[in-house]
C-alpha cells in the first residue's frame, strides 16, 4: 500500500472508531439512565371470585370408628341335673319354640322374653312373669291358651298395672302339654327351670364353651343377634343429647354411606385397671336395611353422628369471611363494600352468617 493511501485510510478508520465510541456511548448512556421513555405494562386484574350467599340447613357432625359385626355376646348357662347329650353348630340361628340343646337325650326348648324361669311352673293359679313367659310364647307358637282372668267374672283379677303378668290357667296348660307332645317330650303339663331356656329375642349361635358331656349346669354357649350391627365404644361424656333411635350414617368398606340408627346405649362402664379413665358406654348401631350389610365380614367402620341441625340459616363458604380490625368478621360485597357479620355454626365448609343488610343471593367476595 503507497503512503498516499495508507494517509487516506488513517482518517476513515478513525472516524468508524469514532462512530462506534459514539453509538457504545449512546448505549451505556441510555443503560445507565433510561434511554428513552418505554411503554408502560398493561396490568391484568384478576376477576374476584364470589359466591352467593344461600338459605340451608346445616348440620354439626362428629365420626367415630365403629366395628361390623354381631354385637356383644351373652352367655347362656344351662340349670338342673343332668349331662349336656348334644349341642348346636356355630353361627346356626336360634328360633323360637325349638331345641337349643338335648340333656339326657331330651330337647331343652328356647322361649323368648325378659324373665328367666325361677320355679317349676305346674300349679293353676300361679301367677307372675315367668308365667306371661309361656303364656305369650305357646300363643306366638300358634297354641290355644285360652283367655286370661278379667275382674268382675267370678275370679279375681291380676295386679293392677301388671300387663308383664299372667295365671297359669287349665287352658294353658293344656297348650304347653300339646307343645310337649310335638316335641317329644312328656305330657306332664309342668315346665321346671332348666327344661328350657329364655332369651331376649331371635339369636345366632356365637360360640361354644363346653363339650357333650358336660354337666347340665354349666356355661354352655355364648349368642349374639341374627342381624349385623355396628359397635361403636365411645367416652360416657362423648354421648351428650344421643338417643335411641337417633339417625346416623355407617361408612362401610368402599366408601359407601348407608342409613342407620341408633339401637341401643349400654349403661356407663368403669375401667377396673384404670380408675382415672373415664367410663365408656356400648353404643348400638343398626342400619335400616340389612341388605346393606347382609354379606359382610366383621370389619372396621367409620359412624357419623349428626348433633345439632340448624335449618333455614343464611350461610356462605369459610372462605369469604373477612376479619375486621375492630374484632369480628365481614363479607365483602361485589362493589367493594362491607357488610358486618355474626357468624353461627360451621359445618361442610360453610359458616352461618347473620347481619342487617345480609339476604338469600346476595353476592360476596371469597379468597382465590
Amino acid at each position: 500500500m503507497s503512503a498516499e493511501a495508507k494517509r487516506r485510510r488513517g482518517p476513515v478508520i478513525a472516524a468508524g472508531v469514532l462512530l462506534a465510541a459514539t453509538a457504545a456511548g449512546a448505549t451505556f448512556a441510555a443503560m445507565r439512565w433510561g434511554g428513552p421513555p418505554a411503554a408502560k405494562p398493561t396490568m391484568v386484574i384478576p376477576s374476584a371470585t364470589t359466591a352467593r350467599v344461600e338459605r340451608t340447613d346445616l348440620s354439626d357432625s362428629s365420626q367415630l370408628p365403629g366395628t361390623l359385626g354381631f354385637g356383644a355376646e351373652r352367655v347362656v348357662s344351662g340349670a338342673g341335673s343332668g349331662v349336656v347329650t348334644r349341642l348346636p353348630t356355630a353361627s346356626s340361628h336360634i328360633s323360637r319354640g325349638k331345641p337349643l340343646y338335648w340333656v339326657n337325650d331330651k330337647p331343652v326348648p328356647v322361649l323368648f322374653g325378659g324373665t328367666p324361669l325361677f320355679r317349676t311352673l305346674h300349679q293353676p293359679g300361679q301367677r307372675g312373669s315367668d308365667v306371661r313367659v309361656l303364656y305369650d310364647n305357646l300363643r306366638a307358637l300358634g297354641y290355644q291358651t285360652g283367655a286370661q282372668p278379667v275382674a268382675g267374672r267370678g275370679v279375681a283379677s291380676l295386679p293392677p298395672g301388671s300387663p308383664a303378668q299372667a295365671e297359669l290357667t287349665p287352658a294353658l296348660i293344656t297348650a304347653l302339654k300339646r307343645w310337649q307332645r310335638d316335641l317329644g317330650l312328656d305330657q306332664t303339663g309342668s315346665l321346671a327351670v332348666g327344661q328350657a331356656v329364655v332369651l331376649a329375642g331371635p339369636s345366632r349361635i356365637n360360640a361354644l364353651r363346653v363339650q357333650v358331656g358336660a354337666p347340665a349346669a354349666s356355661e354352655l354357649l355364648t349368642v349374639t343377634d341374627q342381624a349385623r350391627v355396628v359397635t361403636v365404644v365411645m367416652s360416657a361424656t362423648e354421648t351428650g343429647d344421643l338417643a335411641v333411635g337417633t339417625s346416623v350414617s355407617v361408612g362401610l368398606p368402599g366408601d359407601k354411606q348407608v342409613p342407620a340408627r341408633v339401637a341401643s346405649i349400654s349403661p356407663p362402664v368403669a375401667n377396673p385397671a384404670d380408675p382415672t379413665a373415664l367410663p365408656k358406654v356400648n353404643v348400638i348401631i343398626s342400619p335400616l336395611h340389612s341388605k346393606d350389610v347382609k354379606d359382610l365380614d366383621p370389619a372396621d367402620v367409620t359412624v357419623t353422628f349428626t348433633t345439632s341441625v340448624h335449618k333455614g340459616v343464611l350461610a356462605v363458604p369459610v372462605s369469604a369471611l373477612v376479619a375486621r380490625r375492630e374484632g369480628g368478621y365481614a363479607l365483602q360485597k361485589e362493589d367493594g363494600s362491607y357488610l358486618a357479620v355474626e357468624t353461627g355454626m360451621f359445618a361442610g365448609g360453610l359458616v352461618e352468617v347473620a347481619g342487617d343488610g345480609l339476604t338469600a343471593g346476595l353476592q360476596v367476595v371469597t379468597a382465590a
